[in-house]
């Protein structure tokens, strides 16, 4: 048996080998397995590693919860070194932060007419967790939440507070504060009802009809004054 260092980029390791076993392979080359060349495309491109990551993020997250999913397990699973993964996004909760909806995203939902703001928020939020289901990395820090795990809160917490600020931005009208609040507990009731708990009238209902209630009750709190129109007539 002999033992040869072999490197790839940043990722070193030590592979060993009989040489009677290479056949006709040339000398010094080791043996690849079939996902060894995805790997290595994704250590050269640094696109295709932070997709790759992030999905092995929201696996794990899903699969073991916040408390439980490590860097090193997001690693392993994406096919790449550890250092790779905190060299992308510095913490554990700085990936768990870009696996979710960013700050960015929000902002392009909420860009647009004033007039159709509900149907847009509505819209796609549904798209959003219809797309992912119970697999949602927000789905999994809801319920790690929920099981009161104070890191998973703080974070959830953390990141409520960002949309809100988006979203203050857009609102208008009085009590924004308040509304702004109300919004991201009608959205944290649906997800909870529908893709935690997964029982009842809101979990069974068509994807469509879903947006078109939620995008009617947001109406009322993005547009104050047409709800009182409405409550009036």
């Amino acid at each position: 048996m002999s033992v040869r260092d072999v490197r790839i980029d940043d990722q070193s390791y030590t592979s060993r080998m009989n040489p009677s076993e290479e056949g006709g392979r040339a000398p010094g080359r080791a043996a690849e397995s079939p996902d060894e060349p995805s790997a290595a495309r994704r250590r050269r491109d640094p696109e295709a590693s932070r997709r790759a990551i992030l999905d092995a993020a929201r696996r794990e997250l899903y699969e073991r919860g916040y408390s439980r999913m490590t860097i090193r397990g997001v690693a392993a699973r994406a096919g790449v070194t550890h250092g790779l993964v905190m060299r992308h996004f510095g913490s554990k909760e700085g990936l768990l932060r870009a696996s979710v909806q960013g700050p960015g995203e929000l902002d392009a939902v909420l860009a647009g007419d004033a007039e159709g703001l509900p149907e847009r928020i509505a819209t796609a939020f549904v798209e959003r967790m219809e797309a992912a289901r119970s697999s949602d990395p927000m789905v999994a820090l809801i319920r790690s939440a929920a099981a009161d795990d104070p890191l998973a809160t703080d974070l959830y917490l953390t990141m409520q507070a960002q949309s809100a600020r988006a979203y203050r931005v857009v609102l208008t009208g009085p009590d924004v504060e308040e509304r702004v609040d109300l919004l991201g507990s009608v959205l944290l009731g649906v997800t909870f009802s529908r893709y935690v708990v997964r029982a009842g009238a809101l979990a069974a209902m068509e994807p469509a009809e879903l947006a078109r209630h939620l995008a009617e009750l947001l109406r009322p709190i993005v547009h104050p004054a047409d709800g009182a129109s409405a409550s009036g007539g």
